[in-house]
């Protein structure tokens, strides 16, 4: 784990002059990129104000890790406080979320969502609801904090703040995990920290905090059951709990004022939009109120049935497809939670579609009617296949058409890949997309990158990482036959590659000769030794992802082209259908989807040695 700056409070005040500019240039060398004003701002007007309040309440040694990146996510915390306990001698930390808020209110009433002077109509999350989350958060991925949760504390910090400008916040409820403070009652605050922290040297404690083993990510799909049958599993922070807070609260609006309103939630790979959509579904059926999960991924869906209905099998009736509203009345759910919506379809019919159906009503329009407050959960480049066409634009504009009113949500922030948005950056640049150029790999401590010579060299390393009991699983770029199993059960290995050859998973719904079917690839063990597709990597997520960029995308003349004759896949091969800046933009987007599977790291190989070597000299 790391933070941008470390200093003790006691010898912060020498660092003050100086301490935009080395945060600054921290940022760019751990980030790639360079703070925003607003940033630059809350450095030099919130950092010395929580060091000032340390040394007068006599803890110059307590320790400030500012902007602290917590572990497996890009997002960090304003400081985290790490010291000695006062009554048992153990280390202490209290994670701070400092805000420049002179005022703000309570939204419409709610306990989790406040609106902010300043900031516009949108609401954003309590800030005792956000610390209590960067709390929960480290405690559940700190390997050190594993079994003394109590020795993290959250304080949310106004300190522009008067009481009574900020007096609908106040009202909510506190906890250890998190409180708030106002400028107005610093001395308040200074006698909790004193509470805390004895007056000694906080160092080892932040070495200790700084140098603990991360805990593996709690994978989707292993708490699945828990969250939809019995309790929140998840934690959620800032944007993924703002998200969260205001579907949940347009359901109750909408049950008690007879109101419909749409809520997008847009954000790259392992932004959380799944997490978000598990925690509401779980949520809302506690509450009793009538929610659907669907998706438009045969994979996905088969493997939430499986693992969310474990023990209880009529919670899979509730994990449906896009296409399974086409005869229900208006409004007939609460809400309806569209999981991966950028695979919405034109229409809903397909060749089992009964004739009196085929009314060619538009998918859009089915999910938006079905339920008082649908919510879109998409990224719009992992549209993949032809005819998918659930972007944000596409949805607004549906919206509109109906009179209904839509709220977006963005969710910029990373939890796949390690936590890097520089990999992110990376990938989007190497592939040229959203207008993105290619530049080398820095690295990160967070995720690893390596380029393979061959196939075998690929399987090697994932094979070693499976021995070491991480998950690990290899995809391709649809380049290769895919045959059925032998009569005898055995799969053709159809991905061939010199002397070296592996089959495909499984096509169909039903395990073959050892091979799990095709949803349960990414998840099942035995998908191990297998080869995935687009079609069974997407929506799923592995500690180690090794990707073969097949012949079909390849690096010529300082530029990627696209070769058509090398991609098997049925729904591409067209040439009526899909035109070339088409194909070109579905593959691209299918090698981004493959690239961006693993939580702790890559490796990537091509049959191509130009585009390899193009590949390893980013690297």
């Amino acid at each position: 784990m790391s933070s941008l700056l470390r200093c003790s409070a006691g010898s912060f005040s020498a660092l003050e002059l100086q301490l935009e500019a080395r945060l600054a240039e921290q940022m760019k060398h751990s980030t790639g990129r360079y703070p925003s004003p607003g940033e630059r701002r809350s450095w030099s007007r919130s950092l010395p104000v929580i060091a000032a309040d340390l040394r007068g309440a006599g803890l110059s040694g307590v320790e400030m890790l500012i902007e602290f990146q917590l572990p497996l996510t890009s997002k960090r915390a304003d400081v985290v406080l790490a010291g000695l306990d006062r009554r048992t001698g153990r280390p202490a930390y209290v994670v701070v979320e400092l805000k420049q808020w002179t005022d703000a209110e309570r939204f419409e009433d709610s306990d989790e969502l406040v609106l902010v002077g300043g900031y516009g109509s949108r609401p954003v999350t309590h800030p005792t609801r956000q610390v209590s989350g960067y709390v929960e958060y480290l405690a559940d991925f700190t390997a050190t904090l594993a079994d003394t949760t109590d020795a993290v504390r959250g304080i949310a910090y106004l300190h522009n703040a008067t009481d009574q400008c900020v007096g609908d916040l106040l009202e909510v409820g506190e906890s250890p995990a998190g409180r708030l403070f106002t400028g107005q009652r610093r001395a308040a605050l200074r006698e909790y920290l004193q509470e805390i922290f004895a007056p000694e040297s906080g160092a080892a404690a932040a070495d200790q905090l700084l140098g603990s083993a991360i805990r593996p990510s709690r994978q989707l799909m292993a708490v699945a059951a828990d969250e939809v049958q019995r309790r929140e599993m998840f934690t959620l922070l800032d944007e993924q709990k703002d998200a969260y807070s205001y579907v949940l609260h347009s359901v109750r609006k909408a049950s008690r004022s007879n109101t419909k309103t749409a809520v997008i939630i847009s954000g790259g790979p392992g932004s959380g939009k799944s997490v978000i959509a598990l925690s509401l579904m779980g949520e809302l059926s506690r509450q009793g109120r009538t929610v659907i999960h669907a998706t438009g991924s045969q994979s996905f869906t088969t493997t939430l049935r499986k693992v969310a209905a474990a023990r209880n099998p009529r919670v899979r009736k509730a994990f449906l497809y896009f296409n399974s509203f086409m005869s229900m009345e208006p409004n007939s759910l609460d809400c309806v939670i569209l999981d991966e919506a950028h695979r919405i379809r034109e229409t809903s019919i397909n060749r089992y579609t009964r004739a009196e159906m085929r009314t060619g009503r538009p998918q859009i329009d089915e999910l938006l009617s079905v339920a008082r407050t649908p919510v879109f959960l998409l990224d719009q480049f992992q549209v993949v296949r032809p005819g998918e066409m659930g972007t944000v634009a596409d949805i607004r504009a549906a919206a509109a058409a109906r009179g209904i009113d839509v709220m977006q949500v963005d969710l910029d922030d990373q939890f796949r890949c390690g936590g890097s948005l520089e990999y992110i950056q990376w990938i989007e640049g190497l592939l040229g997309l959203g207008g993105a150029t290619a530049h080398r790999w820095a690295g990160d401590d967070h995720f690893a990158v390596e380029v393979m010579e061959s196939p075998q060299e690929l399987e090697a390393w994932l094979a070693a990482k499976q021995s070491a009991g991480y998950g690990a699983r290899m995809s391709a770029g649809y380049c290769w036959p895919w045959s059925d199993p032998r009569p005898d059960g055995s799969l053709v290995p159809d991905v061939q590659i010199g002397h070296w050859s592996r089959p495909w998973n499984l096509k169909g719904d039903r395990a073959i000769g050892g091979a799990p079917p095709a949803p349960l690839w990414a998840t099942d063990p035995a998908g191990f030794g297998q080869v995935g597709c687009i079609y069974t990597a997407q929506g799923f997520e592995y500690d180690f992802a090794g990707v073969i960029i097949g012949p079909d995308l390849v690096w010529r003349s300082g530029s990627w082209r696209i070769v058509r004759g090398a991609n098997k896949d049925p729904a591409l091969r067209s040439l009526t259908q899909v035109q070339d800046v088409d194909f070109d933009r579905l593959v691209r987007n299918v090698y981004k989807v493959l690239l961006t599977r693993g939580m702790q790291g890559v490796g990537i190989y091509s049959p191509d040695p130009q585009t390899l070597r193009h590949i390893a000299d980013l690297t």
